[in-house]
């Protein structure tokens, strides 16, 4: 059983920094990627950055591009999402994803399994 599990979300002031987590367990994948999700009160789920485990095709929504780092270490079985910069309205619910395959997506569908999300709040 494939588990995805997320840590590192809080409270931070606008301008500041947080390092999100994403243990994955129960499997190994060949081809595969992990996404990073947000959703925030009353809106969709948007996607924020994603990388193959193999370590390329790291690509960022635009909202975040040069702010976000996504990356993931295959030896601890993490991806990660360092958040510099922070703004007021990077506030959301933070999910992990994996999508089994090389090929790219940016919808939530197009993933198979998902974490159960971390909070992370930023204040003005």
């Amino acid at each position: 059983q494939v588990q995805l599990v997320e840590s590192g979300g809080g409270l931070v002031q606008a301008g500041g920094s947080l390092r999100l987590s994403c243990a994955v367990s129960g499997r190994t994948f060949s081809r595969a990627a992990v996404g990073w999700f947000r959703q925030a009160p009353g809106k969709e789920r948007e996607f924020v950055a994603r990388i193959s485990w193999s370590g390329g095709g790291t690509i960022y929504a635009d909202s975040v591009k040069g702010r976000f780092t996504i990356s993931r270490d295959n030896a601890k079985n993490t991806a990660y999402l360092q958040m510099d910069s922070l703004k007021p309205e990077d506030t959301a619910v933070y999910y992990c994803a994996v999508r089994e395959g090389a090929l790219i997506a940016y919808s939530p569908t197009r993933y198979d399994y998902w974490g159960q999300g971390t909070q992370v709040t930023v204040s003005s």
